[in-house]
This record gives C-alpha cells, structure tokens and sequence, in this order.
C-alpha cells in the first residue's frame, strides 16, 4: 500500500455495471475517458487501482480495474475516492488562469478592504456548480459560490483570494430595495 505525499481527487466510484466486475465512476477530469493517462490510482488508505478499459457513458465512465472481476467485487467498491500524487499533474499545460483546485485549499479568503473571511477548506460540487467551503476560527463553515462575480481573484503564490462578499452571500447589501420581500419590515 502507498500512501500520497499530496493526494488530488480524480474520480469517485460508483455502481456496479454489469456482471464482469466494471463500475460507473464519477470523473473529475476534463476529459473524463483521460482518467487512466494520470497513472494508477489510490485510495485513501493506499490501495492501488489499475484501470484496464474505460468507456464513456452519459454523465459517468465505465471502468474495469485490474483484479475486480465479479459484481460483488465491484459492488464492494460504490463509494470510494481515487486519487493521484499531485505530482502527477501536468503543470505546464495550465494556462494562467486555470489551476487545480486542490491548489485552492489553504487560500485565505478577504475583500477588498483585507478583512478575512476564513480558508478555503474544500471545493465542493452538488450539481449546480462549484462551491468553495470557508472556515475560520470562530466561525461556522461557509459555502460560496466559485463564480467570477464572488471570486474576482487568485493569487496562489500569495496564498489568497479576493472575493465579494456580498456576490458570495457573507453579508447583505443595506441599500437592496425590500419591496419584493413577502416579509413585511419592522421599521415600516
């Protein structure tokens, strides 16, 4: 078993597809089939999974891995995240305004005044889009939206992002007219 020094999320398993042990896995790669050119893949705790075939579906692959060769074997494995060293990435092909978003964990999130509002502590996508997760001391954790409008900047050589914190939901806008509100107002 190997354990990553700096793991990156690839892909998570799925259900069981057919009865030769293949799995549908969720890819997290640009091209979901190139999930296999990143090498082998690892589990947590330091499994390794070869991938054999890989053939595109509707929304997932469908993937054989060296040594799962029954349903029940493939059915045991519905849940579990695969991950490679990050230095199997290729940095070079980035383009200045990609990056990996295993890189965002860590950044420091402020506006544009320098007031914190925690750390990125997780990406997350739920199906509508992407959220970075905030946490601080202090503070309960936070989900912003990962759009141009929240987050205006990366800096990932100074450890930061500048967002909105209006655009990202961290506070509300005191002059937004409330006459669309199905709420009356107390003042009123």
């Amino acid at each position: 078993m190997t354990k990553l020094e700096n793991p990156v999320l690839m892909a998570t398993i799925g259900a069981a597809q057919g009865l030769r042990g293949e799995v549908r896995v969720k890819s997290f790669t640009e091209d979901p089939t190139a999930l296999g050119d990143y090498g082998n893949l690892y589990t947590a705790d330091g499994r390794v999974f070869e991938i054999l075939d890989i053939r595109e579906a509707k929304t997932v692959v469908i993937v054989r891995f060296r040594g799962i060769n029954s349903r029940e074997d493939a059915e045991a494995l519905n849940g579990i995240e695969l991950f490679v060293d990050r230095d199997n990435l290729p940095d070079e092909e980035l383009d200045d305004d990609e990056f990996y978003y295993a890189d965002l964990e860590g950044l420091e999130a402020v506006d544009k005044d320098g007031k914190s509002f925690g750390t990125v502590s997780a990406v997350f996508d739920f199906g509508a889009g992407d959220l970075l997760e905030l946490k601080g001391p202090g503070r309960r954790p936070s989900l912003i939206p990962f759009t141009e409008a929240a987050v205006l900047e990366i800096d990932l050589e100074g450890g930061k992002i500048l967002i909105d914190p209006e655009a990202a939901g961290l506070i509300e806008n005191p002059d937004e007219d409330d006459a669309n509100s199905n709420f009356p107002r107390k003042d009123k």
